[in-house]
């Protein structure tokens, strides 16, 4: 294993689109037929590229205060979903509303990704390997609800 620096590329696919009422998934022409048979999932997985965080100073920024908290807590990047990480890739599931595969919109229930944020890859749900058993989080994040409510934050 070696040190040495490896260049990936990675492209986007498309881009999320929101407004107060809408979120959707915008899949760029050349993309449209890997969207084949989604319609029969509930959910999606978006990665999506956290570009207005991708700088060298939040890349290089190794730890970051958890949302939510005030009491200053402070935990490395890979304990948190913040966008401030060494490479600004973020997931997040989200309900399938709908898709139209011949104009490329996805229709998802919401979210949590910027609106034009570049979307570079997209998954189907699916249970037997997206969920887990026994899940358990730090006594530190004892106020996150178990799920989240179908009208929030992506799930």
């Amino acid at each position: 294993m070696s040190d040495k620096k490896q260049v990936f590329q990675v492209y986007p696919i498309g881009y999320v689109r929101r407004s107060e009422d809408d979120f959707h998934l915008e899949i760029l022409e050349p993309y449209r037929p890997a969207l084949q048979d989604l319609q029969y999932f509930s959910h999606v997985i978006v990665f999506f590229w956290a570009d207005r965080f991708d700088n060298d100073e939040d890349r290089q920024n190794m730890t970051a205060k958890p949302p939510h908290f005030e009491d200053g807590r402070t935990t490395g990047v890979f304990a948190t979903r913040s966008p401030h990480r060494p490479n600004p890739i973020l997931t997040t599931p989200c309900r399938i509303v709908s898709v139209d595969e011949t104009t490329g919109i996805i229709r998802v229930n919401n979210i949590d990704a910027l609106a034009d944020t570049a979307i570079i890859d997209l998954k189907a749900y699916y249970p037997v390997a997206d969920r887990v058993k026994d899940a358990t989080i730090p006594d530190w994040l004892f106020d996150w609800p178990e799920w989240v409510p179908d009208d929030g934050l992506g799930l």
